[in-house]
């Protein structure tokens, strides 16, 4: 669980809330949300406030994001800090109506945040899918090529952060994200409903991808109750390959 934070050069630091990290593959997210649904509104700000005392304490200015482990009695142990904007930064944007990479660049300008915390109240629930070109049916092998065909999701409640097109190389020098797919909407089980129909509307062909894996995950019994933890996707990856 990780905490956003913004901070500029004049004594202003403030948490946008937490994102939910646990669906990870050897330690690589793959599915990030916001909020948390194993967060409590108490245990979100305290969570924040430490996140805000351990950037105050270092002199942070900008935004920035503090990682947490949070165990399964609600106490929670601080990793590290992350001196930059992160892949998953939408879904915090969607739910906490902040526009996160603005304000990366008006507080390098100098200005003053014009938020306060008690501004910061999460609305709604977001779900980001990071789409790569890799074949999770063949152990998650990268894959490369040309994108012969691509269409993008659209529609209410629905983002598409990439930089691909058809026609695009994919090639081994880089990393395998070609675009995140982010939706939101009132609650998680909405979410995750937005997130499917998505999903199934997104068509890449001349590579693999990763998309039919976050089709999977979403139709997971579990992962639709909230039952994850870090070694979630390593215990539950055969039956979500399996689609059982």
């Amino acid at each position: 669980v990780e905490i956003q934070i913004l901070a500029d050069m004049h004594g202003t630091m403030l948490h946008l809330g937490e994102r939910e990290c646990s669906v990870q593959r050897r330690h690589q997210k793959m599915i990030e949300e916001a909020p948390s649904i194993a967060v409590s509104p108490d245990l979100r700000s305290r969570m924040g406030s430490a996140a805000v005392a351990v950037a105050r304490a270092g002199g942070y200015v900008n935004a920035g994001t503090c990682e947490f482990l949070l165990d399964s009695k609600g106490e929670f142990y601080f990793l590290e800090m992350n001196t930059r904007i992160q892949v998953e930064h939408p879904v915090t944007e969607l739910v906490a109506g902040v526009d996160i990479v603005q304000w990366q660049l008006r507080i390098a300008a100098g200005e003053r945040l014009t938020l306060s915390q008690s501004d910061i109240v999460p609305r709604g629930w977001a779900i980001e899918c990071r789409i790569t070109s890799e074949d999770p049916a063949n152990g998650f092998l990268p894959s490369t090529g040309t994108i012969e065909y691509m269409h993008a999701p659209a529609g209410p409640g629905i983002r598409w952060d990439g930089g691909i097109e058809t026609g695009s190389e994919i090639s081994l020098y880089y990393d395998p994200l070609v675009g995140k797919l982010i939706v939101h909407a009132p609650t998680r089980t909405a979410a995750i409903a937005r997130m499917q129909r998505a999903l199934l509307e997104l068509t890449l062909t001349g590579i693999e991808t990763s998309r039919d894996f976050h089709l999977r995950v979403m139709e997971d019994d579990e992962f639709g109750r909230g039952a994850i933890d870090i070694q979630w996707l390593d215990r539950r990856l055969p039956a979500v390959l399996g689609g059982k």
